[in-house]
């Protein structure tokens, strides 16, 4: 599914129109990216928690030249599905 298909999704579930859930989408993914920013976790009971984890600094191969590199710290974005949404896809 891909955002336009969302956006028609949410039309169809909420009863808004499409400029009406397109707002909301996107009010919803900049905020999710808003906190996720400042430092915060975002959770919704029973669907799931977005977060940052931070990977550590880890040795690595550079594929072209095969010589060894070190791969710096990074932050990535997380999803962790909660209970109701992980019991749905078994």
């Amino acid at each position: 599914m891909n955002k336009a298909e969302l956006i028609s999704a949410i039309s169809t579930e909420s009863g808004l129109n499409k400029t009406e859930s397109k707002k909301a989408l996107n009010a919803f993914i900049s905020s999710v990216i808003k906190a996720l920013v400042d430092g915060d976790k975002v959770s919704l009971a029973g669907f799931g928690t977005f977060s940052v984890i931070i990977r550590q600094e880890r040795p690595g191969i550079n594929p072209t030249t095969k010589a060894s590199i070190i791969i710096p710290e990074t932050k990535v974005a997380k999803f962790k599905a909660g209970l109701e949404l992980s019991n749905l896809l078994k």
